[in-house]
């Protein structure tokens, strides 16, 4: 059974950072596809940012491109999620996910159905 525990959410002014964890217990992180996924109020769960282990390249959300970053500590089965030059619209749970379902170098699941493991999700808030 994969569990999924993400750490690190809070609250910060606009135009600071925070640093999202997820380790994953149950799995080897690096033969998953693993994902940081957010839902505000009243707004779908959309990808973030996202990792491939079959060959397709990272891929990040436009409106995070360039400010996030997803990492991932093999060492420590630990998915992280560098968060830089926060803006109030990036307020909401933050979850991590993960699917077993890798695919080849073409293959980049980004819709939360595709995700069978997640998180219990973790609060960021921008405060303007």
């Amino acid at each position: 059974q994969v569990q999924l525990q993400e750490s690190g959410g809070g609250s910060v002014q606009a135009g600071g950072s925070l640093r999202l964890s997820c380790a994953a217990h149950g799995a080897t992180a690096r033969s998953y596809c693993m994902a940081w996924f957010r839902q505000a109020p009243g707004s779908e769960r959309e990808a973030v940012a996202a990792i491939f282990p079959g060959g397709a390249p990272t891929y990040y959300a436009d409106s995070v491109n360039g400010r996030f970053t997803i990492s991932q500590d093999n060492a420590n089965n630990t998915l992280y999620l560098r968060m830089d030059t926060l803006k109030p619209e990036d307020t909401a749970v933050y979850y991590c996910a993960a699917t077993s379902s890798v695919g080849g170098r073409y293959y980049r699941p980004l819709r939360p159905v595709q995700y069978n493991y997640w998180g219990q999700g973790t609060q960021v808030t921008v405060s303007s």
